[in-house]
C-alpha cells in the first residue's frame, strides 16, 4: 500500500512537472517592455523617411564641394596619335610620267601629339565665394527640413504609442463591461427563477450583455489596429516583439506662453530652413551682380608634338581677362529672378512665424483643456462606479429595477471610456505642443 502511494506520488510529480514544463513552454520567455524613448530611438534608427532626408543633406554637401572646385586649380591632359598619309611631288631626272619630271610620292606616318594644360581662377570679385556659401546655406536648409522630418517622425510615433495603450485600456474597459453584464444576467435569471423578477429582466439583461460582447469585438480590432499602425510609425515589419511600459497617465510640465514661443522661433525647423533659404538668395543676388565684373584667369600648358619620339617640346604661360560687355540683358534678368524669390522668402518666414505662434497657443490651450477634462473623467468615473454599487446592491434587495441598474452600467462604462480618452488627448496635445516648440518638453 506505501509503495503504491509512493509511485502515485512519483508519477503525480513527474507528471506535474511535464504539465509545467509545456504551460512555459507555450507561455515562452517574457516580452521585453519598450519605453517611449526606446520606440522613439527605432524610429529614428529605421524609418525610411529618415534616410531619404539624409541622402538630400548628403547630396547639398556635394554641391558645396562642386562649388569649391571654382576656387582650385583645373588640371587636364590629352594624347593624341593620329595616322596620316599625304601626297607629294619631287622634280627627278629621269622619265616621269608627268609634265615637268614631277613624280608623285604617296607617304604615311603616325603622328603623336601630348599636352598637360593649368588653368587658375585668380579673381572674380568673389563670384565663387558667393556660390560656395549658397551652397553651404541651401545645405543647412536641407538639415534643418531632415529636422523637421525627424520631429514629425516623432510626433506620428507618439500618436501611435498613445494610442495603443489607450486602445488597450478601452478594451479592458469592454472585457469589464462584459463580466460585469454577466453577472447581470446570472442575477436577473435568478431573481426570475425564485419569482423575484419578471422576464422582462433577463432579456433586457440578454440584450446588454450582446451589445457589451459587441463593443468587446470592436474594441479587440481598434487594438490589432492601433498595433498595425505603430508598426508603420516605428518603421518595423512583422507583429510586435515587445510590450509597451505605460506612460498614458504621466503628467509633463508645460511651460508659459512667452517662453514657449521664444522656444518655437529658435527651435522649429521650418524656420531655420527658410532662413538659410533667404542666405542662399541673398548669395545668389551677389554672384549675379558680380557676373557683370571682369574674370582673371591664369593658365599654362606643357607638351610637345611630332612623327617621330621624342616630340618636340612646346609649352606656354599667359593670363586672361574675361570681360562681358553685352548679353542681351540676361544677367540683370538672373538678378531681378533671384531678388523676387528673396523678397518671397522673407514673406514666407514672416508667414512661419505666424504660424508657429497660432501652433503654439493653440497646443497650450489644447493641453490645458485636457488636464481638465482628466480631473473631471477622474471624478466622473469615481462617481459612476459608486453609483453601479448601489443600483446593485438596491437590485440585489429588490428595491431597484433592471432599468436602474443598466443605466448605472452603461454610465460606468462611459465614464471610464471618456477617461481612457482624456488621457489619450492629453498626451496627444503634449505631444503637439512638443512639436510645435521644436523640443521635448521635461517630466515634473
Amino acid at each position: 500500500m506505501t509503495r503504491s502511494i509512493a509511485l502515485a506520488l512519483t508519477w503525480v510529480a513527474v507528471f506535474g512537472g511535464a504539465l509545467r514544463e509545456a504551460e512555459a513552454a507555450d507561455l515562452g520567455t517574457p516580452r521585453v517592455v519598450r519605453t517611449l524613448d526606446e520606440c522613439v530611438s527605432i524610429a529614428l534608427t529605421r524609418h525610411p523617411r529618415i534616410g531619404t532626408a539624409d541622402s538630400g543633406v548628403e547630396a547639398g554637401r556635394a554641391r558645396v564641394g562642386q562649388a569649391r572646385a571654382g576656387y582650385l586649380p583645373q588640371l587636364s591632359g590629352d594624347w593624341a596619335t593620329t595616322r596620316q598619309k599625304s601626297s607629294f611631288s619631287s622634280r627627278t631626272g629621269g622619265p616621269s610620267d608627268t609634265a615637268g619630271g614631277a613624280v608623285s610620292q604617296p607617304n604615311a606616318f603616325n603622328f603623336h601629339q601630348g599636352s598637360v594644360s593649368l588653368s587658375q581662377t585668380l579673381f572674380d570679385f568673389g563670384q565663387t565665394f558667393a556660390a560656395i556659401r549658397a551652397a553651404q546655406a541651401r545645405t543647412d536648409s536641407l538639415a534643418a527640413d531632415a529636422d523637421a522630418t525627424r520631429q514629425q517622425i516623432v510626433l506620428e510615433v507618439k500618436q501611435s504609442y498613445f494610442g495603443l495603450l489607450a486602445a488597450r485600456r478601452l478594451a479592458e474597459v469592454a472585457e469589464e463591461t462584459v463580466r460585469s453584464n454577466e453577472q447581470q444576467l446570472a442575477l436577473a435569471r435568478g431573481r426570475n427563477e425564485v419569482g423575484f423578477a419578471p422576464r422582462l429582466d433577463v432579456t433586457r439583461s440578454e440584450v446588454q450583455l450582446a451589445s457589451a460582447e459587441l463593443d468587446r469585438l470592436g474594441a479587440r480590432n481598434t487594438v490589432s489596429v492601433a498595433e498595425v499602425t505603430l508598426q508603420n510609425a516605428l518603421g518595423v515589419e512583422g507583429p510586435l516583439a515587445f510590450e509597451l511600459e505605460d506612460v498614458l497617465a504621466d503628467p509633463t510640465s508645460v511651460p508659459e506662453e512667452r517662453s514657449a514661443l521664444e522656444r518655437a522661433y529658435e527651435q522649429r525647423p521650418e524656420l531655420r530652413s527658410v532662413l538659410a533659404e533667404e542666405r542662399a538668395a541673398e548669395q545668389d543676388v551677389a554672384q549675379r551682380w558680380r557676373q557683370l565684373l571682369p574674370t582673371v584667369r591664369g593658365n599654362a600648358s606643357y607638351g610637345g608634338s611630332s612623327s617621330e619620339f621624342p616630340l618636340e617640346e612646346q609649352w606656354s604661360v599667359g593670363a586672361a581677362v574675361d570681360v562681358p560687355i553685352f548679353d542681351g540683358g540676361l544677367t540683370l534678368s538672373r538678378v531681378s529672378e533671384s531678388k523676387a524669390t528673396l523678397h518671397g522668402l522673407r514673406f514666407e518666414e514672416q508667414r512661419l512665424r505666424q504660424q508657429v505662434a497660432l501652433e503654439v497657443r493653440t497646443a497650450l490651450l489644447d493641453v490645458e483643456r485636457t488636464a481638465e477634462a482628466i480631473r473631471v473623467t477622474e471624478r466622473a468615473t469615481g462617481q459612476a462606479r459608486e453609483n453601479l454599487e448601489l443600483a446593485e446592491g438596491r437590485y440585489q434587495t429588490g428595491v431597484g429595477n433592471v432599468i436602474e441598474l443598466v443605466d448605472a452600467q452603461r454610465a460606468r462604462t462611459s465614464a471610464d471610456a471618456d477617461y481612457v480618452t482624456a488621457l489619450y488627448d492629453h498626451q496627444i496635445a503634449v505631444a503637439t505642443l512638443e512639436q510645435a516648440i521644436g523640443e521635448e518638453l521635461p517630466q515634473p
